[in-house]
């Protein structure tokens, strides 16, 4: 039942674009491993081996230091609708902020959010689909607002302080690099 793919073609970008939720899963050399659910309007296919996704400030930030350790993520979107279907897409990521030299034209991809911590981009290595059968059927009534809501009342200047204390460090102590590169002493 599975199938396997090397690039997005139109019908399998057409599925993304119709999804209202995806999951992305990354894991260090050793450690625990992360899987997130990711809404909103946070989701582009950029090309059929390239997407990225805009990440935004969370309780934590394994996705950056996972990549930044191996680069080697995974996402997945199911349909929760009549027509079943999962797609993974596997490769490698990287995150793109505020100061790497792709954010403008990344950036321009995107709805401007508060709260708008990165990019995660990924380029495709392979792509499989599977039925999805045993997924069960669900009805989209709509985003939260939550989360843009919060960043939007923090402010610029708070969500900064947010990132110093809670996303510099993956939960196994791995750097992020958020607000410094890898070649800038993290402390």
């Amino acid at each position: 039942m599975s199938k396997f793919y090397s690039y997005l073609t139109p019908t399998l970008e057409n599925f993304i674009q119709k999804q209202k939720i995806f999951f992305t899963a990354t894991a260090p050399k050793e450690g625990r491993i992360n899987l997130s659910p990711k809404g909103m309007d946070t989701f582009r296919c950029i090309d059929t081996q390239t997407v990225a996704y805009l990440d935004l400030t969370g309780s934590g930030n394994e996705t950056a230091a996972h990549l930044a350790e191996n680069d080697r993520i995974t996402l997945m979107f199911c349909s929760f609708s009549e027509e079943p279907l999962i797609l993974r897409l596997y490769g490698k990521g990287q995150s793109i902020r505020p100061r790497h030299h792709d954010w403008e034209s990344l950036a321009t991809l995107f709805p401007s959010m508060a709260g708008t911590r990165q990019i995660i981009l990924m380029k495709i290595d392979s792509i499989q689909t599977s039925c999805g059968y045993g997924v069960p059927l669900y009805d989209f009534q709509q985003e939260r607002k939550k989360l843009v809501n919060w960043a939007e009342q923090k402010g610029e200047k708070a969500i900064q302080d947010y990132w110093e204390l809670k996303n510099q460090k993956s939960i196994d102590g791995l750097p992020t690099y958020l607000l410094k590169e890898k070649n800038e002493e993290i402390y």
